[in-house]
């Protein structure tokens, strides 16, 4: 009995070849969404590009998530750490030249090589010195002790011992106080503008006031020495100075022969020591004794800037008064 085709949808089903194995309908329906989905694959493939498929080596960069990195394809190798031996020499060479730079704009030791500056300083003692005060203006100031050049003549007796290439480097570079360069230290007694005198065994003066030196002075040491002096008058940029040890120290007091009558350029200062760094046992500040900051030592230096104001304010007042009575009788 023949069977028709059913209504609808259903075509009739074709016999199986001789030797295949039938296979199993599939819906229309269903066989369209896979024809529509294959043909849809390739546009959307192309719509994406290289640059969106991802996985592939030739592809963009793409963040690996175990190292939070982006890489390029397949995961890129970390950089191995440089050898300490290869960055020893930057190390060192960044070292010195800061330590250059310190020595020349900031902070120099200095060696102490005599007993002129006793009992505040021994022979032997490493002070720092400030250097970076005066690039700002800064000037010597009374009571402080200060590091100076040769101002010429001073050290001509004192032969300076012969250093090595070793020694020259490190001095050169601020590790090490230099002992070519003929440097000498003193405590600054008197600046620009003062009057400065000592007679027989004592006391200093300076512009009048009486100096309180017990403090800083060596022990059994006058303050005199055995040189008076006195009175000079300290000219405008230069300093005078004295060592702690009165008695075995050649100071301001022993060259008022040469130029300048015994007095420092403030030029030719290197600057302040502040502290003594060595030995460790010997670890001290050095601050302004409280006799230079007496009342009157600064009232020659205070009356000068009265002076300049009072001297700047009259022609103010003059012709202010003159254009006050020229608009009261106007011509």
């Amino acid at each position: 009995m023949a069977v028709g085709p059913r209504s609808g949808t259903e075509e009739p089903e074709e016999p199986a070849r001789r030797g295949e194995t039938p296979q199993p309908a599939v819906s229309s329906v269903h066989q369209s969404r896979s024809q529509s989905e294959a043909q849809a694959q390739p546009q959307r493939s192309a719509s994406l590009g290289a640059s969106d498929t991802p996985g592939t080596s030739d592809g963009p960069d793409t963040l690996d998530p175990s190292a939070g990195e982006r890489v390029s394809g397949s995961m890129k190798k970390g950089k191995k750490p440089r050898a300490f031996w290869k960055e020893l020499p930057i190390l060192i060479g960044i070292a010195l030249l800061l330590a250059l730079l310190i020595k020349t704009f900031l902070v120099q030791a200095f060696s102490i090589p005599s007993d002129s500056m006793q009992d505040t300083l021994q022979r032997g003692d490493r002070v720092l010195v400030d250097k970076l005060t005066p690039w700002f203006g800064a000037k010597p100031e009374r009571g402080e002790v200060v590091v100076f050049h040769d101002p010429g003549g001073w050290l001509n007796e004192t032969p300076t011992p012969e250093p090595n290439p070793v020694q020259k480097v490190l001095s050169f570079i601020g590790l090490m106080p230099s002992a070519e360069e003929k440097d000498l230290i003193k405590r600054v007694i008197a600046v620009g503008g003062d009057t400065v005198e000592c007679h027989g065994s004592g006391p200093v003066k300076v512009n009048g006031k009486a100096l309180k030196e017990d403090s800083y002075i060596y022990p059994g040491a006058t303050p005199c020495g055995d040189r008076a002096f006195g009175p000079i008058h300290v000219p405008k940029g230069r300093i005078w100075v004295m060592g702690d040890h009165r008695d075995d120290s050649l100071d301001s007091r022993y060259h008022q022969n040469l130029k300048g009558n015994g007095t420092v350029s403030e030029d030719e200062v290197v600057g302040r020591a502040f502290t003594i760094a060595w030995p460790i046992n010997r670890w001290a500040t050095l601050p302004v004794p409280d006799t230079f900051d007496q009342a009157g030592i600064n009232k020659a230096m205070a009356v000068a800037p009265a002076a300049l104001g009072l001297a700047g304010a009259v022609p103010i007042v003059l012709w202010r008064r003159r254009r006050l009575t020229e608009s009261r009788n106007p011509r």
